[in-house]
């Protein structure tokens, strides 16, 4: 990138002499964060995982030995490197020596079927995939289906449970072989790809989202100026890794000098321990881990040492579950992201005045999207056709647009997707919300009939289409059902053809299973006919209606006249 001097008048004693060189411009990268804290704080903690202790110097030794030994196996600048692992100090390591090697860290959520996995794999013509053991059957059936798979390296995590072997060599002898002094493949350009993560949009085939280093540096900052992360934080990784890079906090605690503690398994006993025994000051929740802390069974709580903040974002979570967590001594802040954003820019940012309402009405108040951190540039709710921004009156529903540095560089090998997506200058969310009279927005519906279930995204047209396949199934539609534990489930409505009158919830569930992801699967099944419109398209929101999601709770609780 270089000054372009007709920015400015001829006339102007800014228009020359004032070109970027190596003294006054580097590419911004969050990869950099590693040596910064390494140098100034080598012995503090970095990593606690089980038993397992690590510093920030063993933490950056650790990492360039992983690019090291990716360079010598031969990966170059711009191949895919992927990694399938839980929240663990190899899948931490891997952001950082994945991109150092000049790769592009690609961390596959593992708990797709082989389908999805393999899917990734392909698209994303993946060089080199890391698997932890757990792990392993899920990607021998993965490889099945890639016609030029990669090379497979074994990752045997401590607190790993019992797997097979599938990989040529394993990941402690991997860094083995690699060099502690190596330099690293830095960036030359901000604007070139870190990573590739995939969501699932609206469709069954997943778009790969691709963040640039400047998006993803930028992010990590304003993940700590926006919640205000204070110096060495004690960070529990509740979050997956997978999940847009951990909404960028892999690279945002280490910027702050922080320890990560890594959580294998996530459960409110586990959260509650490492509170109590790691120190723990923050962490990042979907709705459904706050639903299980919420609901902790009194034997089983600790009373809190230490004021505890909480990040908490997907489905909009209750008020209700706000108000008890609340009420447990958690500090709780309620943001937005989307993959595409890389984090979470858009958060309920508190208001003075709200300290003394009612703590009913503060959890209200608090379970609002909210309005745009300060390092990112437009927010707006808007028809997605004028761009035309709603009224700021609570009714007026329009789309949630995004602009700014954050977002995502595109989707990999779609462009159409991606011009439909930055269609007139913002990112289209498909998220349909509408804006307060304080400027604060809330989202009211799902554009994109994406369901919502603990933190992770389904496709209703993914399901639908695995219905579609049963013999027994004329006409299929998916919708979101509440459900207490995971936010949302998928609920699937059915019609039977003529000769399959015997055809039941069970069947279909179970046919279901084989095919998908278990947490993709129908939790209930209705069969009814379907209400159509005159051209034959499925009207959803009579549906939701029948399954009482909350957009139709909302719509039914609206007075006459309303929008």
């Amino acid at each position: 990138m270089t000054l372009n001097p007709s920015a400015f008048p001829t006339a102007s004693p800014y228009a020359q002499g004032l070109e970027r060189n190596a003294a006054n411009f580097v590419p911004l990268t969050p990869l950099r964060f590693l040596d910064r804290t390494a140098d100034v704080y080598p012995q503090r903690l970095a990593i606690v995982h089980g038993s397992l202790r690590q510093t920030w110097a063993q933490t950056r030794e650790r990492c360039y030995r992983l690019a090291s030994a990716l360079v010598r196996m031969g990966v170059r600048t711009g191949d895919t490197v992927s990694i399938i692992a839980p929240n663990t100090p190899a899948m931490l390591e891997a952001h950082f020596g994945i991109p150092l090697s000049g790769a592009v860290l690609n961390a596959i959520n593992c708990r797709l079927d082989a389908e999805g996995v393999a899917f990734i794999l392909r698209h994303g013509e993946s060089r080199v995939l890391l698997v932890d053991r757990e792990f392993a059957p899920l990607v021998q059936r993965a490889l099945a289906n890639v016609a030029q798979p990669p090379r497979v390296i074994d990752i045997n995590d401590l607190e790993a449970p019992d797997g097979p072997a599938i990989g040529e060599t394993d990941y402690e002898s991997l860094l083995a072989g690699g060099d502690p002094a190596f330099a690293g493949v830095w960036p030359t350009d901000e604007w070139t790809p870190i990573a590739l993560n995939y969501t699932s949009g609206t469709t069954g085939d997943p778009k790969g989202v691709v963040p640039s280093h400047r998006g993803t540096y930028l992010m990590s900052l304003m993940q700590m100026t926006d919640w205000a992360l204070p110096r060495a934080p004690t960070y529990l990784w509740t979050l997956p890794m997978f999940h847009a890079n951990g909404w960028c906090f892999t690279w945002a605690i280490t910027a702050a000098a922080g320890t990560h503690v890594c959580l294998r398994k996530v459960t409110a006993a586990n959260i509650f321990r490492a509170i109590a025994e790691q120190g723990v000051t923050h962490f990042c929740a979907a709705p459904i881990v706050m639903g299980g802390i919420a609901n902790t069974p009194p034997a089983e709580r600790q009373a809190l040492p230490r004021r505890v903040r909480v990040l908490t974002a997907g489905s909009p979570p209750p008020a209700a579950v706000l108000e008890a967590v609340g009420a447990m001594g958690f500090e709780v802040d309620h943001v937005f992201g989307i993959t595409e954003i890389s984090g979470t820019a858009v958060s309920c940012a508190w208001q003075d005045a709200w300290d003394d309402a009612p703590a009913g009405e503060r959890a209200r108040l608090q379970a609002r999207q909210g309005v745009r951190a300060a390092v990112l540039e437009g927010l707006m709710v808007a028809d997605p056709e004028t761009l035309k921004p709603v009224r700021g009156d609570g009714s007026d529903a329009g789309e949630m647009l995004i602009r700014g540095n954050i977002v995502m560089m595109g989707y990999l090998k779609n462009p159409d997707a991606t011009a439909k997506a930055f269609a007139g200058g913002w990112f289209h969310t498909g998220d349909v919300a509408v804006v307060h009279p304080d400027g604060y927005l809330q989202i009211t519906d799902r554009s994109k009939d994406v369901i919502i279930s603990g933190g992770e995204n389904i496709s209703s047209v993914e399901v639908e289409d695995v219905l579609h396949r049963h013999p027994g199934v004329l006409h299929a539609a998916v919708v979101a059902q509440p459900d207490d534990k995971w936010g949302e489930v998928p609920c699937a409505f059915v019609e039977r053809k003529g000769s399959a009158d015997l055809l039941d919830e069970a069947e279909l569930i179970a046919f279901c299973r084989d095919r998908l992801a278990h947490f993709k699967c129908p939790r209930r099944v209705v069969f009814t006919e379907l209400p159509k419109t005159a051209t034959g398209k499925i009207q959803k929101f009579r549906l939701r209606e029948m399954a009482g999601s909350r957009e139709a709770i909302t719509r039914l609780a609206e007075p006459a006249g309303g929008k």
